[in-house]
């Protein structure tokens, strides 16, 4: 099961986050009594969480009222969460409590310019923040999805002017910046505050990663998290689970056109790119600017290594450019590696068989080809014989024990 965060229509706070999962099904009683319980060792507070509807959505509001507005020093909220203990809350759930404080309170360091042990929290009073973030944790937790795959979605923010304890500021505040720094975000499409930091510090300690658009999903289940106000759209917080039968990955996809190369150093250069850390290398022949001809060498690896690889590119071809094309999505088929025994040609020999799934149906086999290689110079079989040998005796034993 993999979950979608999705704040692209009205942003994300930490209320509607609690909200959502509680639409997905953990029981609001439950929640209701680690925010009320954790909120009260920091002010007065009553949760109160029903259904309402935004705009034609039901979705579930978690109303937090509390008294204190005072600001508190991070060390402090800090000590006094982790004093505090209840039977239902784990030390896994702490721990991300933990992180998000902390992601708060980085934020803040790094906007005002001071050391962690200085850092107040100002826009809400601590019983809010607490009520929120370890009501959104115990339901994480309770829908089993910090053992999950996460996505997020692009986040609204707002826009506009707010007021703050260091007067009008603009739209997203300035810790809420900072949390995001590498997420995507857009503003709009109201001018005041979609995201706040908690939100925001929430979505970055819970998502493993982000996406442009929804990844492939089966047996969905769709819960909704209300924000306050009423707008011209549904202020609602989507937040889908599901399975995924394909996996997806992040890649960074790199180009460039060569027409004064030699063959020799095109197939040199194919192999120490993959040394580079390439995934993938493509040689395409193509006809260049002034009708010339010349190759397209296209070259896939992962987004923390394109910079390595694209030094690589230049220093092994020549060339003066290279096209980034950055965060390409791709999903892919779950591989096993399967090694399986057979006998060529009276030798009893082992070879590897990868196998390519969606969800539990086979979709591909195919013997590795290195192994095959040296079965088939050890043995003298030609290795289109090898192969095909090898594949019948995979499907062979797949019929008679589960193998996968």
């Amino acid at each position: 099961m993999i979950m979608v965060i999705d704040p692209q229509n009205a942003g994300i706070a930490g209320n509607m986050l609690v909200g959502a999962m509680i639409d997905l099904g953990v029981r609001k009683e439950e929640v209701q009594d680690i925010m009320e319980y954790y909120a009260s060792f920091f002010g007065e507070i009553n949760v109160d969480i029903g259904k309402t509807s935004k705009s034609g959505i039901t979705a579930t509001y978690v109303d937090v009222d509390c008294q204190d507005k005072e600001p508190i020093k991070y060390e402090e909220l800090r000590g006094r969460l982790n004093s505090i203990t209840h039977e239902s809350v784990t030390p896994e759930m702490l721990e991300l409590a933990n992180n998000v404080f902390k992601t708060l309170a980085e934020a803040e360091s790094s906007v005002h310019g001071i050391s962690l042990d200085k850092v107040h929290f100002h826009e809400v009073g601590a019983a809010d923040a607490v009520a929120d973030v370890m009501g959104a944790v115990y339901c994480f937790h309770q829908l089993q999805l910090h053992t999950r795959k996460t996505y997020g979605m692009p986040v609204a923010l707002g826009g506009g002017r707010v007021e703050s304890s260091h007067g009008p500021i603009s739209v997203p505040a300035p810790a809420t910046l900072e949390i995001l720094k590498g997420i995507p975000t857009f503003g709009g499409p109201v001018d005041f505050e979609l995201t706040t930091p908690t939100g925001a510090a929430l979505l970055k300690n819970m998502v493993d990663q982000f996406l442009s658009y929804y990844p492939m999903l089966v047996n969905q289940k769709v819960g909704y998290g209300a924000g306050k106000r009423d707008l011209s759209f549904p202020n609602t917080l989507r937040v889908l689970t599901g399975d995924a039968p394909l996996g997806t990955d992040k890649v960074s996809v790199l180009e460039t056109n060569l027409d004064n190369i030699s063959g020799e150093v095109l197939g040199h250069s194919f192999s120490n790119l993959l040394e580079a850390g390439a995934l993938d290398v493509t040689i395409i022949p193509t006809l260049n600017k002034k009708n010339r001809p010349g190759h397209l060498l296209r070259v896939i690896t992962r987004p923390e290594d394109s910079a390595t690889v694209s030094e690589a590119i230049i220093r092994e071809t020549g060339t003066l450019g290279v096209r980034i094309l950055p965060y390409v999505h791709r999903n892919i088929a779950e591989r096993k590696i399967i090694p399986i025994e057979m006998d060529i040609a009276g030798e009893v020999t082992q070879i590897n068989i990868k196998v390519g799934l969606i969800g539990e149906e086979i979709i591909s086999i195919a013997p590795e080809y290195e192994d095959a290689k040296v079965i088939s110079a050890k043995t003298g079989v030609p290795l289109k014989n090898v192969m095909k040998q090898a594949s019948e005796e995979f499907k062979r034993i797949l019929d008679e024990q589960a193998i996968i």
